[in-house]
């Protein structure tokens, strides 16, 4: 068995779940597991990115003893476009 951490953060709330796993355990698996799917329902792996102590990863991941699984929350504005809006609001201030 490893014993990892599972963590997610909405913009007023952070989790981080301590589980136990067992060992081969993949990201995805980590993460049913640990029944944060339950408690956030918004969650959708299929749009969510995954990642290892701040680095994306696949969900077919095999974990490693003490390793943090994340789940990201999708950016509400792409950084490109909000780039070009501060850019365009800028351009008219001046």
């Amino acid at each position: 068995m490893l014993d990892i951490e599972v963590a997610y953060a909405k913009a007023d709330e952070q989790v981080i779940l301590s589980v136990q796993v067992p060992d081969n355990c993949t990201l995805a698996e980590a993460i049913q597991l640990s029944g944060i799917l339950a408690r956030f329902p918004e969650i959708n792996l299929s749009h969510h990115k995954v990642g290892i102590f701040s680095e994306i990863c696949p969900l077919t991941q095999v974990l490693q003893a003490q390793d943090r699984v994340e789940i990201y929350r999708p950016l509400a504005v792409d950084p490109m476009e909000a780039r070009r809006q501060r850019a365009l609001k800028q351009a008219h201030n001046h």
